[in-house]
């Protein structure tokens, strides 16, 4: 059973109520945002919670155990802060969420509700719905190595140990043309092979994306032309001189790690683990041939 603060049910007991719900949610930025669905904002604590975001959620699911208790909010496009633009790059991903049931008239009077964490959004033509999941969540998470063919360190992390801003693994290049912002146009890469950035990652250091980072799906090399395709489409317009950093990428492969990065005493995979053939394969008895004499 929930434990209420004394004014919060001393103002249940009245009969007569005046709540509503707000939620407050850190980014993985550290930018703070709050949202109610009251119809004027209110400011807790310092943070202020947003009447205008149209914000709505469905019934509360919660359950004994280690089940994960989720519930969804969905609300309007209609804060600055909480764009299409943002959702789509990705700011609201793994995002820390509170939910508060708040007197409004009093607002010392609340209690939380949820503690969790942002799932997947869906979006649709001006508004938006967000899966909160509960903490329990965290431990459906798989831990610990798998023993797999492939590496399982991060390119450029304290395991793996690739310098990814050694001039053999990156590169500062310039936009020359975008298309539906995620095919890139760039000029001072020319010294890479094709692929060499594919499933890498870049950053922008100019232009209206300027300290955003994106995935790199293909890494074309056309003649004198050298093209990027990202994975999913830039939320700011990219124009010509647009400047980014591109890093090098890994398919963790043994041969990868060993002929590009030259890293094969890191390799943090299990290359020669039997396959498939091996494990279904059983043993045949070898038939004797008689000697001829």
């Amino acid at each position: 059973m929930r434990a209420l603060p004394e004014g919060l049910a001393g103002h249940l007991a009245s009969g007569a109520t005046t709540l509503c719900h707000c939620w407050r949610m850190v980014l993985k930025s550290g930018e703070v945002m709050g949202f109610t669905d009251h119809d004027r904002s209110l400011d807790i604590d310092g943070t202020l919670y947003e009447a205008d975001a149209g914000f709505a959620a469905t019934e509360i699911d919660s359950s004994l155990g280690l089940s994960v208790d989720n519930l969804e909010a969905s609300g309007a496009l209609s804060s600055a802060r909480l764009s299409e633009a943002r959702l789509k790059a990705g700011d609201f991903d793994n995002a820390a969420v509170e939910l508060w049931r708040v007197n409004w008239q009093d607002v010392s009077q609340r209690v939380l509700l949820k503690h969790g964490a942002v799932g997947e959004v869906t979006r649709g033509r001006g508004f938006f719905t967000a899966e909160l999941r509960g903490l329990s969540h965290a431990l459906n998470q798989p831990r610990g190595r798998l023993f797999q063919y492939g590496c399982d360190a991060l390119l450029g992390d304290e395991r793996c140990g690739v310098d990814l801003d050694s001039p053999d693994f990156s590169v500062t290049v310039q936009v020359s043309r975008c298309t539906a912002q995620r095919l890139l146009e760039v000029s001072g890469a020319a010294g890479f092979a094709a692929g060499f950035f594919a499933h890498g990652t870049c950053s922008f250091t100019s232009g209206a994306n300027a300290g955003r980072s994106a995935q790199i799906k293909f890494h074309r090399v056309t003649g004198a032309s050298v093209s990027i395709e990202l994975w999913q489409p830039l939320p700011a317009a990219v124009q010509g001189g647009d400047r980014l950093v591109l890093r090098a990428g890994c398919d963790k492969q043994f041969a990868t790690c060993r002929s590009k990065f030259h890293n094969a005493v890191r390799f943090r995979g299990f290359p020669h683990m039997p396959g498939d053939d091996f494990v279904m394969g059983y043993a045949v008895k070898q038939k004797k041939t008689k000697g001829k004499g």
